[in-house]
Parts: C-alpha cells; sequence; structure tokens
C-alpha cells in the first residue's frame, strides 16, 4: 500500500511515539509573530528553559500591529524584537516587514516535505509546498522553539479534486469558498485536504496559497499541494545552488508526492466549470452564496489585504477592476499590500498610484484589520466587504459584519458601493 505525502512526512520525520496515535515529530521550522511568541518567551524564561533549538530555522516578524498602537502592543514588539536579537534569529521588523503567511514563503524558507509549526491558525499555508504546516497553542509552540520537536495525532487525508476550466472571473478565493460550503466549518477537522486535479494544476503559487490557507476554515489541521514545476519556479531563486536543474528538483520534490496506490479516508470531486463568483453570508465562512444572489447587499468598508489576498498577483486583479474608476463616496476603501516586496512591485506596476487614484487608503503591510486589531476595525453595524480569511461575529470590529471575497469582487464592490460582481466592470479577455 502506498503512503499519502503527510504519511511521508510523517514517516521521514519520527523521533518518537510515546502513546498511541502520538507521533513527536522533528520541525524544519518555526515561525513566529509578536502577537503568540512573547508569552511562549517570557514562560521559557520563567522556568529557565531559555535556548534555542537551531537560530537558523527560527524565523519571526512583527505582522499583526504594525507600527505599535499602545503601549500593550509596543511591548509585545518589544519582547520579540529583543529575544531574536539575542537569539541571532532572522528577524523581520517594521518596514522590512510583511503578514506571516505572506512574507515566510516570499523568503523561500519552506520546501516540499518540510514540517512547520506557528503560534497561528493559518500555518496550514505552507502546505501549498507539499509541507506540512500546523497551527500550535502556546505550550506546543515553546516546546518547538526549546527541543525543535512537536506532537502530533497523525491525521487522515481528505482528497479533493477540482476538475473542469474555470470561468473568467472566477479565482481561487471563489474555489476555496465554494469548497468550505460543502465541506462544512467541521468537515475537514482533524484532517488533511489534499487539494488537486487540473484546476489546481493551472494555479500559481499564489493561488495555492490562497485556497491551502483557508483549509483551516473547514476544520482542517493543513492544506496541501502536491509539489510540481511550478514549486519549482517559485523556489528556483532560492534552490538554483542545490540543483543542477530544474528537473533535477522536480525530481527531488516528487518524491513526496502521495503514491497512486496510496488510502485516503475520502476522495471529492467537484466540477468546477459553471463555478461563479462567491462570497459569505452570516458568521461562518461556510455560509456562502453566489456574488449574484448577495447584489445590492450594501457595504461601508472594502478591505483587500491578508495572508489570504494581499499578494501582488491579488493587486493585479483588482487594479484591472478599479483602473479609471472611483471608489463609492459611500464606501471608505482600504489596500493592505501582504509585504513590502509586493508594495514594492506595486508601486513599479502603477498599481498604488492606480488604486490612489481609485480613492482607495494604502496601508504598510499589516495583518491588523483582519482580526480588528488596527487599521481598519469596522463600527458596531457596518459592513465590510474583504478578501481576509475569516467573517466570525466580531472579527474586524465588534458588531461588524464581513463578506469574504475575491479581490475582484472586493475591488468592484468598492467602486460600486455594494456587493456587486466584478464581471460588471471588466472585459472578459482582460482574464
Amino acid at each position: 500500500m502506498g503512503k499519502t505525502l503527510v504519511q511521508k512526512i510523517f514517516d521521514s520525520h519520527l523521533v518518537d511515539e510515546p502513546f498511541e496515535n502520538t507521533f513527536v515529530l522533528k520541525l524544519d521550522r518555526v515561525f513566529c509573530h509578536e502577537i503568540t511568541t512573547p508569552f511562549a518567551i517570557l514562560d521559557l524564561k520563567e522556568r529557565n528553559l531559555d535556548s534555542v533549538f537551531d537560530n537558523t530555522k527560527i524565523k519571526a516578524v512583527i505582522d499583526h500591529v504594525t507600527p505599535a498602537k499602545d503601549s500593550k502592543t509596543a511591548n509585545q514588539g518589544k519582547i520579540l524584537r529583543d529575544w531574536a536579537r539575542e537569539k541571532k534569529i532572522e528577524f523581520f521588523d517594521i518596514g522590512r516587514n510583511g503578514v506571516c503567511h505572506a512574507i515566510f514563503p516570499e523568503k523561500g524558507f519552506v520546501r516540499p516535505g518540510f514540517t512547520v509549526i506557528m503560534g497561528d491558525s493559518h500555518t496550514c499555508t505552507y502546505g501549498a509546498f507539499g509541507a506540512f504546516g500546523c497551527g500550535v497553542g502556546t505550550t506546543d509552540l515553546e516546546v518547538g522553539i526549546h527541543k525543535g520537536i512537536c506532537a502530533f495525532k497523525k491525521p487522515e487525508t481528505i482528497k479533493i479534486e477540482l476538475t473542469g476550466n474555470l470561468k473568467k472571473g472566477v479565482f481561487a478565493k471563489d474555489v476555496i469558498l465554494y469548497v468550505i460550503s460543502k465541506l462544512g466549518v467541521n468537515g475537514a477537522t482533524n484532517r488533511v485536504i489534499e487539494f488537486s486535479g487540473p484546476i489546481v494544476d493551472s494555479f500559481s503559487m499564489e493561488s495555492r496559497l490562497t485556497i491551502c490557507n483557508m483549509a483551516v476554515e473547514a476544520g482542517a489541521t493543513s492544506g496541501i499541494c502536491l509539489p510540481d514545476m511550478t514549486t519549482v519556479e517559485y523556489l528556483w531563486p532560492f534552490i538554483k545552488d542545490e540543483y543542477a536543474s530544474k528537473e533535477e528538483a522536480l525530481k527531488d520534490f516528487s518524491k513526496w508526492n502521495s503514491d497512486s496506490d496510496c488510502e485516503y479516508e475520502k476522495v471529492l470531486t467537484f466540477d468546477l466549470s459553471n463555478l461563479s463568483p462567491m462570497v459569505t453570508f452570516n458568521y461562518k465562512p461556510d455560509c456562502v452564496k453566489t456574488v449574484s444572489e448577495m447584489e445590492g447587499t450594501k457595504i461601508d468598508q472594502v478591505y483587500i489585504g491578508s495572508c489570504t489576498n494581499g499578494r501582488i498577483e491579488d493587486l493585479r486583479v483588482a487594479a484591472k477592476v478599479v483602473k479609471g474608476k472611483k471608489v463609492s463616496p459611500d464606501v471608505r476603501a482600504i489596500l493592505s499590500p501582504a509585504t513590502f516586496k509586493v508594495y514594492s512591485d506595486a508601486l513599479q506596476e502603477g498599481l498604488i498610484q492606480t488604486f490612489i487614484d481609485a480613492g482607495f487608503c494604502v496601508t504598510n503591510p499589516t495583518c491588523g484589520a483582519c482580526l480588528g486589531m488596527s487599521n481598519g476595525v469596522l463600527a458596531e453595524n457596518e459592513v465590510c466587504a474583504s478578501t481576509t480569511n475569516r467573517n466570525f461575529n466580531g472579527r474586524m470590529g465588534k458588531g461588524g459584519m464581513v463578506h469574504l471575497m475575491s479581490p475582484a469582487t472586493a475591488a468592484a464592490s468598492a467602486i460600486a458601493g455594494y456587493i456587486t460582481n466584478s464581471s460588471l466592470y471588466l472585459n472578459e479577455e482582460e482574464f
């Protein structure tokens, strides 16, 4: 019997099996940000366990409140900053930082077959590279920092095959919202979702990062895509000295792919040929309708950014929608590029000017608005059309409502002043 990608990673990283179905794995990366890591740092210091297993495998960033908004967030940043300096950990401070799940892939820190943990639920994003990425709590994060290991239950794998050809104006965000609507918020709890099929094969790495990022919204431990030449091309600037050719790298990466005779818990196939742009309603990410069904829903704010949809691919699409148009006077529109590289690329391509001309407020890279901490918090009873990943009650501000959608739909809604389809503002050949 063959093995799934996750089974291969567990077998190759196994350190111990202290209890039935408890597997202690060696870690390849431990990522840290200023919201969850300071608690782990302080507790390790208090218990005289203030050492790190390998400072080259730990990376840290300030991304949730950047710059600090008050004394509390400033102190959280200082704890992480001082610790990273003391331990000689590569640290992305304000001005050279970015949203964690955007900047770490951008820097080439994740490879196929890696194990990755972070004190953040969207660590599942790194599965886009064929890695096992998992969000953990403070205790597991402390052990990971100190010992370079973490204990897991071995998850079953649900294979989701995405077939057909997406229509113009339908994007990865629409795909993952549809999948979540079919699985439900608990449909993949304690499982890995392996995304496959011709649609996934055609996706860029940025689109794969989007669908893996939101796997946790269906309860999944991780979302995974099998590594292929698209993976190699993305990582090539970081691995070109390790391989004689891209073909050699592909051969090496392919060893992690699930075997053709492996056993999945279940296989679900979705033909997405007729998929339309999607949007959430209510307060759960599996509450999903077509944009047409939500047409005309009034909004107060539009937010384009986050670890889900703040990459250059997302900004290019949204800029096409708003170019030469103006944001509705009844709407405030916010753009937050996910990293400073994205910001710089968008400046060079003229995208930032396009957004400014349309009436967008362009902020520095930050996670702040997504979880209601800064840079775009909603007032009570306000409605936001957002490219983020969660729409829980109060997520972006107490009493606010968040409708999740693609950058194209969010941009179109900013112009209209209500939820609407990007096709109203686009010629099909543009995509």
